[in-house]
């Protein structure tokens, strides 16, 4: 493989071909190779990971184990530039209320669902779940991956369950939807949002962009 490469993990339950669209797209410009792969020997040379999402947590895990990539992840996750998308933050924390389900437990916390049946809007219209739209993301931590994002841009979301990670200082974005939630996680080597950035216009490919330089 080239020098700077990255892989986008398939195991059946990611977004992969606007994601890898996405990603593509950032790489282009920077001269970085990107695979989509479901081989374990490719996530163990790649130079940087990304890790999607989406779905329903318990079947996300399922299938990264029955996938036979869990072990290659978690080894990128210790030691390479590793980006999580949508369920893909979710499974980085160590525990989630849909199903029950583990997570892979790389930063501690848990993931629970919104609760806001009955509740109302400042518009007067109720609350939906799953969250389905565009939210600001206020940054509440620095890190290289927001350079060139203005704070409280907008993000494409859809999600029914939250992070919420045990040491406040992992929670580098937050949104609100009838309550303050994480809306993307840090910590080392990783970097994670609840929002779609293939999804999210130019705010979503500076992500990208940024994550095919970040040297953590």
């Amino acid at each position: 493989m080239t020098k700077n490469t990255v892989a986008v993990i398939d195991y059946g339950m990611g977004n992969l071909r606007s994601v890898s669209q996405a990603v593509q797209h950032a790489a282009d410009q920077v001269g970085v190779e990107v695979f989509v792969t479901s081989d374990p020997d490719v996530v163990r040379r790649a130079t940087r990971v990304v890790l999607p999402g989406q779905g329903a947590m318990p079947d996300c895990m399922r299938e990264l184990r029955d996938s036979g990539l869990l072990d290659s992840v978690l080894e990128a996750a210790a030691s390479k530039p590793l980006f999580g998308v949508c369920v893909g933050m979710q499974m980085l924390l160590s525990r989630s209320e849909e199903g029950p389900t583990d997570g892979l437990g790389l930063i501690p916390g848990e993931v629970r669902k919104f609760e806001l049946e009955g509740r109302r809007q400042p518009d007067g219209s109720r609350y939906k779940v799953p969250q389905m739209g565009w939210n600001q993301v206020v940054q509440t931590g620095p890190h290289p991956v927001w350079a060139g994002v203005s704070d409280q841009s907008y993000f494409y979301f859809v999600h029914s369950f939250f992070a919420k990670p045990a040491d406040r200082a992992h929670s580098v974005g937050e949104a609100d939807y009838g309550e303050r939630f994480t809306a993307a996680v840090a910590r080392d080597n990783i970097f994670a949002t609840q929002f779609h950035p293939e999804k999210s216009a130019d705010h979503g490919l500076q992500l990208y962009r940024n994550f095919l330089h970040w040297n953590p």
